[in-house]
C-alpha cells in the first residue's frame, strides 16, 4: 500500500464517516414533502472546480424511472449525470423487451426457442420505434432534469450493435437531452464505427473500459486514433484492479482525450483479494490522488460515481451514493 492510498483510506474512516452519518441523519428527519418544494436549493456536486456526478446505473437496485433518478439526484446533491439509455427510452415510450428467464433457472429447449422468438420480434419493434419516434419526449425529459438542477453530460445508448439509422437516432436524442456525447464499451468495432457518427453530429463518442488495460499489448491510443471525436470514459477502478498501475499516469498523458472518469474503489491487481469492488475507503484505488490532480490542473473532466460494491443489508444504493458524494466533497473542499 502506497502513501497516497493510506491517506485516502484514513480520510474515509474519520471525517468522511462522520459527515456521511450527519448527512444521513438530516435526511431521516426531513419532511417528505420538503424535497419536492420549489424552495429546495438546486443540487451542486461541483466541488472547487471538479464536477462530480454519477452514472445512473448506480441506482439499478432501486426503482429507476426518470422521475426516480431526478429525485435521487436532488436528495444526494448531484447536479450532473451519465444517463443510461434505457431510462431515457422508457420515458419516451419504447416497446419493452420480454423479461429474461432468471439466472440459473433451467429451461427446456422449446422454452428457449419461444423466448428467442419473442425477443427477436420485440427487438424489431424497438428498431421501428427508434426510427419513427418524435424527439418531443426527449425535449420534455431534458426540461424535467434541468428544472431540478440536473444536467445530462453523457447518455449511454451503447448503439454499436444497432443499425446505422439507429446510431444516428442515438446521437440526435443525446444532443436534445443536452449531452455532449454517447458512451459505449471500448472495442475496435465501436471505436471505428461510432467516431464517424460523432464527427457527423459534432459530438463525442466516449468509450468505457473494463479490464482490457490488463491485457498484453493493450493501448488506449489505438482506439482513440480512429477518430478525433473519440474520447475516453476512463474507469479508474477497473484500470487499477487490472493493472495495479496508478491511473494518474494515463490521466496526465491523455487528459485532453478523457471526457469523463468512472470512480470506484477496488483492490489492486495484487490486493487481497485482488481486483475486488469495495466500499469507498476500504479499497486501494487512489481516488484522492485522482481528484486532486484534476483539481490542480483544472481539467474539465467529469468524475462520475459508479456504485458496484455490494450494498450492506441495512442500506440501499441511495445511501451509499450519498456517502460517495460526501467522500469526494471531503477530498476537494
Amino acid at each position: 500500500m502506497n502513501k497516497n492510498t493510506t491517506s485516502n483510506r484514513g480520510l474515509s474512516r474519520r471525517s468522511f464517516i462522520s459527515s456521511a452519518a450527519t448527512a444521513a441523519a438530516s435526511f431521516a428527519f426531513m419532511p417528505s414533502s420538503f424535497a419536492f418544494t420549489s424552495e429546495l436549493a438546486k443540487p451542486n456536486s461541483k466541488f472547487n472546480g471538479v464536477q462530480v456526478g454519477a452514472i445512473t446505473y448506480s441506482w439499478r437496485s432501486m426503482p429507476s424511472s426518470a422521475q426516480d433518478i431526478i429525485k435521487y439526484c436532488v436528495e444526494a446533491g448531484i447536479n450532473s449525470i451519465e444517463l443510461m439509455g434505457n431510462v431515457a427510452e422508457e420515458f419516451a415510450g419504447i416497446p419493452p423487451l420480454p423479461p429474461r428467464p432468471p439466472r440459473g433457472s433451467s429451461t427446456s429447449e422449446q422454452d428457449r426457442e419461444i423466448f428467442q422468438k419473442a425477443y427477436d420480434e420485440a427487438w424489431e419493434k424497438q428498431r421501428e420505434w427508434r426510427l419513427a419516434v418524435s424527439m418531443k419526449k426527449y425535449k420534455e425529459l431534458r426540461k424535467l432534469f434541468n428544472k431540478a438542477g440536473v444536467n445530462i453530460h453523457i447518455v449511454k445508448f451503447a448503439p454499436t450493435g444497432l443499425s446505422n439509422e439507429e446510431i444516428d437516432y442515438a446521437f440526435t436524442a443525446a444532443k436534445i437531452l443536452g449531452a455532449k456525447g454517447i458512451t459505449d464499451e471500448i472495442g475496435h468495432k465501436s471505436c471505428t464505427v461510432l467516431g464517424k457518427y460523432a464527427e457527423k453530429h459534432n459530438m463525442f463518442a466516449i468509450y468505457h473500459n473494463h479490464l482490457q488495460p490488463g491485457e498484453p499489448g493493450f493501448s488506449f491510443d489505438e482506439f482513440l486514433s480512429y477518430s478525433p471525436n473519440n474520447m475516453l470514459n476512463f474507469d479508474v477502478g477497473h484500470y487499477w484492479g487490472a493493472t495495479g498501475k496508478h491511473p494518474n499516469e494515463i490521466i496526465e498523458r491523455l487528459h485532453n482525450r478523457i471526457f469523463s472518469i468512472h470512480l470506484k474503489d477496488k483492490t489492486g491487481k495484487i490486493g487481497n483479494p485482488p481486483n475486488t469492488n469495495m466500499p469507498w475507503g476500504e479499497g486501494d484505488t487512489p481516488i484522492h490522488d485522482i481528484l486532486k490532480l484534476i483539481q490542480k490542473k483544472k481539467w474539465p473532466i467529469h468524475c462520475d460515481i459508479e456504485l458496484e460494491y455490494s450494498i450492506p443489508e441495512n442500506s440501499n444504493a441511495q445511501k451509499e451514493i450519498t456517502k460517495c458524494v460526501n467522500y469526494c466533497k471531503n477530498i476537494l473542499t
